[in-house]
């Protein structure tokens, strides 16, 4: 998506995202939008049997989010939270990947306790959806 939709919608993406989070809490990448890094594992890498190799190239990434020093890092699709995830371990980075939907879903107070266990202890408890039991 990064190359084919270009900037106008990485631009959409993070009106979404500044919305959610609050543009105080948005720290982007450098570089950004079309001349990002792409992460490595997307089109079949994550799944190709060659990760050392894409450990190596997802490096640079791993490297891009680290120089942020944001707390959490989050992915568009699946492979790339994966990768990012993986990225993140290997090379002793101390951030949390999440899904776009998660951080929609949160932000709209629909995730479900369930769905938070990945989330760091200070996302925990925000905006979460009350209970039948909460009303007695």
């Amino acid at each position: 998506m990064r190359k084919t939709f270009g900037d106008r919608a990485a631009d959409n993406l993070r009106f979404v995202i500044e919305s959610c989070v609050g543009k105080e809490n948005f720290i982007d990448t450098f570089p950004n939008k079309s001349n990002n890094f792409c992460c490595g594992g997307g089109g079949g890498y994550l799944q190709s049997g060659y990760k050392e190799e894409r450990l190596q190239y997802g490096k640079i990434k791993d490297a891009q989010i680290q120089a942020t020093g944001a707390t959490y890092v989050i992915a568009g699709c699946h492979n790339c939270h994966a990768q990012l995830h993986e990225l993140g371990e290997h090379y002793g980075a101390h951030y949390h990947v999440v899904h776009i939907w998660t951080v929609i879903c949160l932000a709209l107070g629909v995730l479900a306790p369930s769905e938070r266990t990945y989330l760091g202890p200070e996302l925990q408890e925000v905006n979460l959806p009350k209970t039948e039991e909460d009303d007695e």
